[in-house]
């Protein structure tokens, strides 16, 4: 196997891993297994990134990919949750509807303007990612639903910061850090836009 092929073997081992977990709640109970195969999801999500850039093979179309893993490991997550704990998703209700809100008004901002998805990977993002990792080792592995609060307010600044960088930038980009990042390249992209022939 030559080395550039990782970061999609990374990503494909997150699309593998989704329908797992899926599976293993399935019986509306999960074990060991769920927790070790979530947390080598999130540890391909890291390293996928890392190792692209390491090897210059970091595309736009790799880190899309690399969004769309994230999104299936992420609703085969939540029907996990809402198949083995109901009573978190009762207890959390109406923050969670805000969650869920504010990630799909992001989408459909992106794909109203750009026709795709966001695949922005800021920090917030990577925060809120870290926050829902140590979240479900709580709850999956041991039945502590406290941590949730954590995930979904940093869900709720992440969409917020990247409904805000949506409307700022002029066109689709990937890989933009940060709101300040991406004041930063409007700029650019204005100043480049202006500049003459």
């Amino acid at each position: 196997m030559r080395p550039v092929h990782l970061p999609k073997l990374l990503i494909g081992l997150r699309f593998a891993i989704a329908p797992l977990l899926l599976l293993d709640a399935s019986d509306r109970q999960t074990g060991l297994f769920f927790v070790i195969a979530y947390v080598i999801a999130i540890v391909s999500d890291i390293f996928d990134g890392i190792i692209a850039r390491r090897l210059g093979v970091s595309t736009a179309q790799l880190r899309q990919a690399d969004s769309w893993a994230d999104i299936c490991l992420f609703l085969c997550l939540a029907a996990s949750v809402w198949l083995v704990f109901p009573n978190v998703i009762a207890t959390f209700k109406t923050p969670l509807l805000l969650a869920v809100a504010a990630q799909l008004a992001l989408f459909t901002l992106s794909l109203l303007k750009f026709g795709k998805f966001p695949s922005f990977h800021t920090y917030t993002a990577k925060l809120w990612g870290l926050a829902l990792l140590v979240a479900t080792v709580g709850l999956f592995g041991f039945g502590y639903d406290q941590l949730v609060w954590l995930a979904i307010v940093l869900c709720l600044i992440n969409s917020l910061e990247e409904i805000i960088m949506t409307l700022l930038l002029p066109v689709w980009q990937c890989d933009v850090l940060s709101l300040f990042h991406a004041c930063k390249l409007r700029q650019t992209l204005r100043t480049d836009k202006l500049a003459p022939l």
